[in-house]
């Protein structure tokens, strides 16, 4: 199934239609249909009038039904406090205080962790800190999305000298924690917004639930002006993993903390301070099929514990979902000579007998966009991304320094990797900007966007103060085999209490 969203030609192609009949019911009314229309209008003032009258309907009627440009007015992402950086020592350190996995689990994490690309700089919530009470972790899960959201939104309203009042949609966005009232309805009350606002609550998107929201923002402002505030973020404290199911472990080790705010605007008028400009978006559900479905899935384990499993199907279905999502969006980025191109390669690869070659072909997307937000959901789907799209590395390095510095930060990772580029001012006015986000159900989405000015590095950028040691290309944990123990000395007191 496919939804994409950029102001269809459906409007222009009716009112087209509607001149049309209106000339030809003209026309019909002339006694010699040999005649020249210009000389039967000439000579009948009354179906002159009548040609006039819908021409001026058909342009207003075209000026009314034209779709709003939608514009990133500006973004900002939370970076939590220094204290809650967790680095391998601090992991291993936490799994063996809480004492809940066996060793067999601990080693397994040991594993998954040394080769899942995330440095020692990713933030944790604050209940592992504070765990003495594991208990109560819907308290600590309500606590973790006010800091994220609460400071992203404030940090963003204050730097876009925007006032609440103005904003007529917000849409929240989190996968595993939906309580009520919901995070939408928390924002309005925070913020004081005005009661007319519109309010969408997304859950169980998984990691595409910003690119997700991006889509929604623009199917309701494209209709009348007005500015949306869109809130992601996820819930790690409530779904940190306590059991011993491998499948469900590695989310332990890969996901951290996140969250980011984004304003847009269908107000023309926005141009001049907006960031960049909505091209399209678009999105893909392979739902139907089970093993798609299945592959990262939040269920209880044989004890009752609470995770997201991840089956080792998910970067096999992630490569056939980009694939299918890729084969969706190419006709409408992708310039005419390179579909041509590619139409050429697979027929001469069709010809030559090697079908599977043909198959695997795909065409050269950096033909159609300047800067890449690749999906950073964990080191083999970056792999896979890059392989199955014939990327070189330097394409997908944003995503491997932002799994790297901030790990997966889930729906927020998108704009964790924006910031990459504008901290590296690499976006200059015109380039476009492709961002991909898979999630689960399976589902992938795709938004792209037209830069209106170059990019700079606000001081709240989240890479503000370490972007100057990227890009990283961290070696494998030599020290840390995975069939040995690793001792780790205590904390100080004063960092657990």
């Amino acid at each position: 199934m496919t939804s994409s969203s950029n102001g269809g030609p459906w409007h222009f192609i009716v009112i087209v239609i509607f001149l049309l009949s209106a000339i030809a019911v003209t026309l019909a009314h002339s006694p010699r249909l040999s005649e020249p229309p210009l000389l039967f209008l000439s000579r009948h003032p009354a179906g002159l009038c009548c040609l006039v009258w819908c021409s001026l309907i058909s342009l207003v009627a075209f000026l009314r039904r034209r779709p709003l440009p939608v514009f990133l007015l500006d973004y900002s992402c939370h970076k939590p406090d220094a204290e809650f950086r967790a680095s391998y020592e601090l992991c291993e350190f936490f799994g063996r205080r809480n004492q809940r996995h066996s060793a067999e689990s601990e080693a397994f994490m040991r594993a998954i962790y040394s080769k899942s690309g995330l440095g020692d700089e990713t933030y944790v919530p604050p209940f592992v800190f504070h765990s003495d009470d594991l208990g109560n972790k819907r308290r600590c899960a309500v606590q973790e999305a006010e800091d994220g959201m609460f400071g992203a939104v404030q940090h963003l309203l204050a730097k876009t000298d925007t006032d609440p009042s103005q904003i007529d949609l917000v849409i929240s966005a989190c996968s595993m924690f939906s309580p009520a009232p919901s995070f939408s309805s928390m924002l309005v009350r925070r913020f004081g917004m005005k009661e007319g606002v519109k309010t969408f609550n997304l859950a169980g998107m998984g990691c595409s639930a910003g690119t997700v929201a991006f889509d929604l923002a623009a199917k309701v402002l494209r209709r009348r002006k007005g500015y949306g505030l869109i809130v992601v973020t996820e819930s790690i404290s409530l779904n940190w993993y306590f059991g011993d199911n491998r499948h469900m472990l590695v989310t332990n080790c890969i996901f951290r903390v996140g969250t980011a705010a984004a304003l847009v605007s269908s107000d023309p008028a926005a141009r001049g301070r907006a960031k960049m400009e909505l091209v399209r978006s678009m999105r893909t559900h392979h739902g139907a099929d089970d093993a798609a479905y299945n592959a990262a899935i939040q269920m209880e384990d044989e004890e009752g514990h609470v995770g997201v499993a991840l089956t080792k199907d998910l970067v096999r279905v992630a490569g056939a979902g980009l694939k299918s999502h890729i084969t969706n969006l190419a006709p409408r980025v992708l310039p005419v000579e390179e579909m041509l191109r590619y139409a050429y390669h697979v027929a001469k690869l069709y010809l030559g007998g090697d079908q599977k070659a043909a198959m695997a072909h795909v065409p050269d997307f950096k033909r159609a966009f300047d800067h890449m937000c690749i999906h950073a959901g964990g080191k083999a789907v970056i792999d896979a991304v890059r392989r199955l799209m014939r990327f070189e590395e330097e394409v997908v390095e944003p995503a491997r320094m932002c799994l790297h510095r901030f790990g997966n930060t889930s729906s927020s990772l998108v704009f964790y990797e924006l910031a990459y580029f504008e901290a590296k001012r690499r976006i200059k006015k015109g380039d476009k900007v492709w961002m991909l986000a898979f999630g689960t159900g399976f589902k992938a989405c795709s938004v792209v966007w037209r830069a209106v000015r170059d990019s700079t590095m606000d001081t709240d950028n989240p890479w503000f103060d370490c972007v100057h040691r990227y890009p990283v290309y961290p070696p494998r944990r030599a020290n840390h085999p995975y069939n040995q123990t690793v001792s780790v000395s205590p904390l100080p007191k004063k960092v657990i209490d």
